[in-house]
């Protein structure tokens, strides 16, 4: 994990610059889904399920050692278990205010995800980022 969440996300940005067209850029994506932790099924139960996601999508929260917030996810589409895994480096294990202060749409901006993804993505992934950016105001 990158010590800051803006390098965490130049970090990913880096990545999805070098790939040369999105189909390239979604193979990616579905590769960074196959490196989550499978979710328990413990987790999957409709506390821990995003509404607002065409696919059934489920984060569950948690914290670190260091009393930090993480969460783990998972879904039954592997291009949006891509997502989750995004979204996930991106929050886990930040400062509370520094993962508030965080512009997400500028983010999926800079990975270009707002203009790749089908609006109903797009609603999911920022359905994603509203459920955590709720757990973390908590």
């Amino acid at each position: 994990m990158a010590e800051t969440i803006e390098a965490e996300l130049e970090a990913l940005a880096e990545d999805f610059d070098l790939l040369d067209d999105w189909e390239d850029r979604y193979r990616h994506l579905i590769d960074l889904g196959r490196q989550l932790a499978p979710l328990p099924d413990a987790l999957r139960v409709e506390a821990n399920k995003v509404h607002g996601c065409a696919s059934q999508v489920w984060l569950a929260a948690d914290y670190d050692p260091a009393g930090r917030r993480v969460w783990s996810g998972d879904s039954d589409a592997h291009l949006v278990r891509g997502l989750i895994a995004i979204v996930l480096r991106l929050y886990n294990g930040r400062e509370t205010e520094a993962a508030l202060g965080f512009d997400a749409r500028q983010a999926l901006a800079r990975l270009g995800l707002n203009q790749a993804l089908s609006t109903q993505r797009s609603n999911g992934l920022n359905a994603m980022i509203q459920r955590i950016r709720r757990d973390l105001a908590a």
